[in-house]
């Protein structure tokens, strides 16, 4: 399957390199460029804009874009791309390849060896290496008291029209070293992109596209441990953005604990690595740094015990491993967010449960919301079933009993006889909302009363209101507030999507719970794999590659549609 570089970044697993078209961002000239996602999303990485040259001028080119070989053609010539971790390898016949970049601070390039220049990047705090080969390495940087000018590398052909290249990534030193063919380095890539596939079970022709996507977005956003990232981490993008944030990484678990199952823990771990000693798991990391600013929902044992349900690799050792991690981030909830100490705590911001501008979020936090306890009844129930597993008898207990009182507090609390509403921590105000996150505690399963249970199915079912061609509307769609390109007001997602899902199936509402997954698996087949998606249209909306959509695709088609 080829993609469309300018919708879709080339990489590949372990990378931190990224090639990605540029377009209407302010500042930066539009073109094609190598990135690096290293340092997270604070900026958008443009290390070299690229061209090709023949006799000294500037041609177009058409690309051509496989998962693992990347090619740029030019009416004489080519060039070819093939990404392997650290190093972006580069070969060409008939035509030439220009680097160029648009120095900031201190840039600059310097010869460091034969054929070789290292281009330091102050902006990007990354060296890079240029080595030519085959063929030439031709470099203009003029020198201006501290920067270069300018900096414009061309690797030129030989006699017999080819060139053979390569840029490698460090931070302090670089270190000599004998280099594998293109050939093999990208025999590598490709083994490793195969069997990644092939582990992908099959779906029908209508979802296909789907399966390629997902299965290409999953495996190429892989970053190699580095910094804070103390495991190997699956990106959400490497186009944009370039971080793991703390709920997306639980439905990329999900979606390898029975086909990559320690790459699987480690989405998991990484945030507990990184736990603050209060309990607190940060928003998101990437290498550089971890932001403390919000956090995600706890939907961490929702998802230890979906995949402890599906796959026997979640031994005792790694529950012994998470049990105290995640004792410590449920008892976080209670002791810094319950402000009225009634047992109920609040999100301070819409961030905090991953709805970032839900209409819940239309009044000042702090705001009560069902879904947040809806989540740490699981957790806490899912803490007794580990307790109970490493031996730990009493707490097992203890935990099972919490989750009984919190699931009648949820009730007696958040359910007014017809529906859940959301409340303002001190005043206990009802807040306004037609948002679907009043609908959230449907993941509770058969943990709900039958009658409460079907009110909340009967309303998701009525089409007119959050049920559309496409799926469930994170807004009504008849809500004054609703808006279709709205981000958590309106637009179709994936993880309330596949939470959503599970708790109707374990309510045993099979056959909506395969509807809502068809439907899902279907838009982003077609749409492709974007962070939301228009509700009424099914287009997609924001990011377009985006691996948290494509996890959940890959769920849903593995559980209902293999």
């Amino acid at each position: 399957m080829e993609f469309d570089i300018r919708e879709i970044p080339f990489s590949s697993y372990g990378s931190t390199f990224s090639i990605s078209y540029i377009e209407n961002i302010n500042g930066i000239e539009d073109g094609l460029y190598i990135r690096n996602v290293k340092g997270g999303d604070n900026f958008i990485s443009r290390l070299f804009r690229l061209d090709l040259v023949e006799n000294g001028e500037i041609v177009s080119f058409k690309t051509s874009f496989k998962p693992t070989l990347f090619k740029l053609e030019s009416s004489k010539g080519f060039v070819e791309f093939c990404i392997y971790e650290n190093m972006v390898r580069i070969r060409g016949e008939n035509t030439s390849l220009r680097l160029t970049v648009d120095t900031k601070a201190y840039d600059n390039a310097i010869p460091v060896g034969k054929k070789q220049w290292e281009v330091n990047s102050y902006e990007e705090q990354i060296k890079l290496l240029l080595t030519s080969l085959e063929g030439e390495l031709v470099v203009d940087a003029p020198w201006n008291i501290v920067k270069s000018e300018y900096i414009v590398a061309n690797f030129l052909c030989n006699e017999n029209n080819r060139f053979d290249a390569l840029i490698e990534a460090y931070e302090t030193v670089w270190k000599e070293k004998e280099y594998d063919s293109f050939e093999n380095c990208h025999e590598k890539i490709k083994k490793s992109y195969d069997a990644w596939m092939d582990s992908i079970v099959e779906v029908s022709d209508e979802i296909e596209k789907g399966r390629q996507l997902a299965g290409y977005f999953t495996w190429s956003c892989v970053v190699n441990p580095k910094g804070k990232l103390t495991r190997r981490a699956i990106y959400m993008s490497k186009n944009y953005m370039s971080n793991i944030w703390s709920w997306d990484n639980c439905f990329n678990a999900m979606a390898l604990i029975n086909r990559y199952p320690e790459l699987a823990w480690d989405q998991i771990m990484i945030f507990f690595d990184n736990q603050d000693e209060s309990g607190l798991i940060p928003d998101y990391i990437n290498d550089a740094f971890a932001s403390w600013s919000c956090t995600k929902p706890p939907i961490h044992g929702w998802a230890i015990d979906w995949m402890m349900k599906k796959s026997d690799f979640i031994t005792q050792k790694k529950m012994e491993e998470v049990y105290e991690p995640l004792v410590n981030w449920t008892n976080w909830w209670f002791k810094y967010r319950d402000y009225d100490k009634d047992g109920i705590p609040a999100y301070n911001h819409g961030n905090d449960c991953g709805w970032d501008n839900s209409t819940v979020f239309n009044e000042r936090p702090p705001i009560k919301s069902p879904d947040l306890l809806s989540y740490l009844v699981i957790q806490m129930d899912v803490l007794s079933t580990l307790a109970k597993n490493i031996g730990k008898k009493e707490e097992a207990l203890y935990w099972k009993d919490r989750a009984s009182k919190l699931l009648d507090k949820l009730i007696d609390y958040f359910y007014d006889g017809e529906k859940f509403v959301a409340k303002l921590a001190g005043s206990n105000k009802n807040i306004e909302s037609n948002s679907l996150l009043l609908y959230m505690p449907i993941v509770l399963g058969d943990r709900l009363p039958v009658d409460i249970a079907e009110k909340l199915v009967e309303d998701l079912k009525e089409k007119g209101k959050f049920h559309t061609e496409y799926g469930l509307a994170t807004e009504r769609i008849d809500s004054p507030l609703y808006k279709e390109k709205g981000y958590w007001r309106g637009p179709i997602w994936a993880p309330t999507t596949m939470l959503i899902v599970d708790g109707l199936y374990n309510m045993g509402e099979l056959d909506f719970a395969r509807e809502i997954a068809w439907k899902f698996c279907r838009m982003a087949s077609q749409g492709g794999m974007t962070e939301n998606y228009n509700a009424l249209t099914g287009e997609g909306l924001e990011e377009n590659a985006f691996t948290m959509t494509s996890a959940v695709f890959l769920i849903l088609a593995m559980e209902f549609f293999k």
